[in-house]
């Protein structure tokens, strides 16, 4: 179902069981034993550097961002509704930047952002307030599943 490969060893320092979260938040979204084998995708776990030109190449944006999805094509003669689903890359030093400005856990911010991700590569979007509305419902629900609050709750909301 999901590929995981841990490009940069940040990701394993900062966290050891990095395989078992990501898949924890993938199987959120995707099932654990889906028949038949079900949608598979890759996540990539990068540094900034790589994200960077990714970011670069593909979006003509100059700098890394926490995370990338690239829906796979369809290929010719092949159904549209083919079950690998795409690629993700995420990139550590932002990502735990994010997670240390938040004050949550790198654990949750990752879980988030893969669920994030996956959501883009089954064709939720977050470019009109209504598609944003509902993808960040969406992700609430996955990641209360797994037991992590709101991350969209502003930390003005969290205080006494």
């Amino acid at each position: 179902m999901i590929e995981i490969q841990v490009e940069d060893p940040a990701w394993r320092e900062a966290l050891p069981d990095v395989e078992a979260v990501v898949r924890g938040a993938a199987e959120a979204v995707l099932g654990a034993d889906p028949p038949g084998g079900g949608e598979r995708a890759t996540v990539l776990l990068e540094g900034d550097a790589a994200v960077r030109d990714l970011n670069a190449r593909f979006r003509d944006r100059d700098a890394p961002t926490n995370v990338l999805s690239f829906p796979a094509a369809a290929l010719p003669g092949e159904p549209e509704t083919a079950p690998y689903l795409g690629d993700i890359i995420l990139a550590f030093g932002v990502c735990a930047r994010e997670a240390g400005e938040q004050g949550k856990p790198l654990a949750h911010h990752l879980s988030h952002l893969v669920i994030h991700g996956l959501l883009h590569l089954l064709g939720h979007d977050h470019q009109e307030d209504e598609e944003a509305e509902a993808m960040e419902a969406r992700e609430r629900t996955l990641l209360a599943g797994l037991g992590i609050d709101d991350p969209y709750r502003s930390i003005v909301d969290t205080a006494p």
